[in-house]
């Protein structure tokens, strides 16, 4: 999943209408955005592989990702006393297994280094695209009519993203395998934009539920 998991974060707006778009964002995405950190460090490892990128997903585990997704809606609740707003953003970092669950092939354990499973939706890419298409644009109907526009920043930032995101998905969908685990890092490292991004305009729409 890719743009699925982006999907998460603007149909959560629905819910928690007063938490930033770019906090949504960053929750759904976590677990990609600290993964390239750790494959730096060296705690993850990756195989760049004919038909496949395998890897060590411990950050991936439900286990962990459960704990992400407690520390980053109790890190939530500190920071802005929304009990509703800290329980969306938690359940947004634990949707991300929940969805890769579905595409993956059986490499996402319990807990590291426990049982893996993957219930391998990516071996049928054409479902895959049109699933998560349809994620995303439902999702983002969903954001439209959740908020609208206070300026010209507000709509034209909000389409201009969603343009981007969804050719990031088809280059990487589309486009060649990277060439090393280093440039895979790097290249997810960039994911950390997006968030930003997504409060940048998130701050020149109003809710409108």
């Amino acid at each position: 999943m890719f743009i699925g998991h982006n999907a998460v974060a603007f149909a959560a707006k629905r819910v928690a209408p007063k938490t930033s778009l770019g906090t949504l964002m960053a929750a759904a995405m976590l677990l990609d955005l600290i993964w390239p950190i750790f494959l730096l460090l060296g705690i993850e490892h990756v195989r760049i592989a004919t038909g496949a990128t395998k890897f060590t997903p411990l950050t991936h585990s439900l286990a962990m990702s459960i704990a992400w997704g407690i520390a980053f809606g109790v890190a939530y609740w500190i920071a802005t006393r929304s009990g509703r707003g800290a329980i969306v953003v938690a359940l947004c970092v634990v949707s991300h297994w929940v969805l890769d669950l579905v595409v993956h092939r059986p490499d996402l354990p319990l807990w590291p280094g426990g049982p893996k499973f993957g219930f391998g939706l990516w071996n049928y890419p054409r479902a895959t695209m049109a699933i998560e298409f349809t994620m995303y644009l439902i999702a983002i109907m969903i954001y439209r009519d959740t908020t609208r526009a206070r300026d010209k920043v507000g709509s034209i930032a909000f389409w201009t993203f969603v343009v981007v995101l969804f050719g990031i998905y088809l280059s990487t969908a589309f486009g060649p395998p990277p060439p090393n685990t280093r440039t895979i890092a790097i290249m997810a490292l960039t994911g950390w934009l997006l968030p930003l991004w997504a409060a940048w305009f998130d701050r020149h729409r109003e809710a409108t539920v």
